[in-house]
Parts: C-alpha cells; structure tokens; sequence
C-alpha cells in the first residue's frame, strides 16, 4: 500500500491498495509446510561467486544477500502470513501487532491491507520493515527472481505512471506469495507471477530496524 493508504492520510486517485486478482482460493495453510522446509535448505552461495574483483562495496552486499538468504527468518514471516489466510482485506488495515481496523473503505472491518500483512509477518521475525510498500521496498537487498526465498517481499507496480510498488505480498515459494489483494477479499495464496511484477526485496538487518521490532 502507499503512503496515502495509512491511517490519518487522505487517499490521491492512484493509492488504491487493492490489488485485484481475481483468482481461485488458497490450498489449506498446512499443506505448504513441507513446501517452505525444503525451500529454505536450497540457498545460494552469492557471496562466493559474486565477489571475485568486483568493487569492496559489491562484495558487502553479495555478502549481506547470502547472509540474509540463510536467515531462517523469512520462515518465521512466511509462516506468520500464512497463518493470518482467511482475515479480511482492510485498507489501512493491521501493522506489527495484527490485524486492525483500516479507514475510509477499511473502516469497520478488523484485517489487513497489502503491506499491513507484510508488515506484521515480518514484525514475527523481529524485524521492523516499514508501514507503506515505498519502506517495504527500501527495506533490504534486492533479490533476483530466480533467487526468490520464502518470506521474501514481492513488489507489483500497477501503475507505471507513478513511482514506486502498489502492492506487496510474501512469497511462499518460487512460484506462490501470500497477500491481502483486495475490499472485499480475504488473506489468500495467488501465482507469484503477475504481468506487473516488479522486484524481490529480502529484509536485511542493516536496514531494518531489529531493536525497534523486538521491542515492539
């Protein structure tokens, strides 16, 4: 969701947080466990084949990329999204404590919105990673889609004509995210690939704020 999709900030006509995806229902949470398990034991080694010659500043972020794709916590939020299938999409909706209640269309309706859920999964792995999809995209390493790890942030752009991602959600695996799409829509399991993907960010402690979310 954007900026103007928070508590308090007046909608602009492109902050719709709705990413529609009309799309069949989820597979039961459980039957993803064995899926993210073995996920997370096939990890790239990219610091050791990135760095080579390259500049000192290259190899710190090969470096923080394969530190970060070893972290079991893109596990602890993949599965706190999961667990959260079947609440309500709220706009402005959730954060780190859960879900909440959102406003203007999201008012009255206890849920979460797109990076509100992104949020809260993250926030169950002591990571604080921002509240709009702008600080969920500056909120660590960017990761080649090939390369996608559970727990990783998934970017679509729906509107080129503005800058920066209308919706984010989890990925699941190489080919699954979970996300709050929609009024209307529940927390659900859709295809990863969508005609406006538009990057992988895997959260890095360097940037996030670690503390703050374990205080939280």
């Amino acid at each position: 969701m954007l900026p103007t999709e928070r508590p308090g900030v007046p909608p602009t006509s492109h902050g719709s947080a709705e990413y529609a995806m009309k799309t069949t229902q989820p597979p039961l949470a459980t039957a993803l466990t064995l899926t993210i398990l073995g996920a997370m034991h096939s990890t790239p080694a990219l610091a050791a084949h990135r760095c080579g010659a390259h500049s000192p500043g290259h190899c710190r972020m090969a470096a923080e990329t394969a530190a970060a794709a070893r972290s079991p916590a893109g596990a602890i939020a993949v599965r706190a999204a999961i667990e959260m299938i079947g609440v309500p999409y709220s706009w402005g909706g959730g954060g780190v404590r859960g879900p909440g209640y959102g406003v203007g269309r999201g008012a009255g309706i206890r849920g979460f919105d797109c990076s509100g859920l992104t949020e809260y999964a993250w926030a169950r792995a002591g990571v604080l990673i921002g509240t709009t999809t702008y600080e969920q995209w500056r909120s660590g390493v960017r990761i080649a889609k090939e390369d996608v790890q559970p727990g990783d942030l998934v970017f679509y752009d729906s509107d080129r004509s503005s800058s920066g991602p209308e919706h984010v959600a989890v990925a699941v695996d190489a080919t699954r995210m979970v996300h709050a799409p929609y009024t209307g829509a529940l927390v659900r399991i859709d295809p990863l690939d969508r005609r406006t993907f538009l990057g992988i960010v895997r959260p890095s402690e360097s940037v996030a704020n670690v503390a703050g979310a374990k205080g939280a």
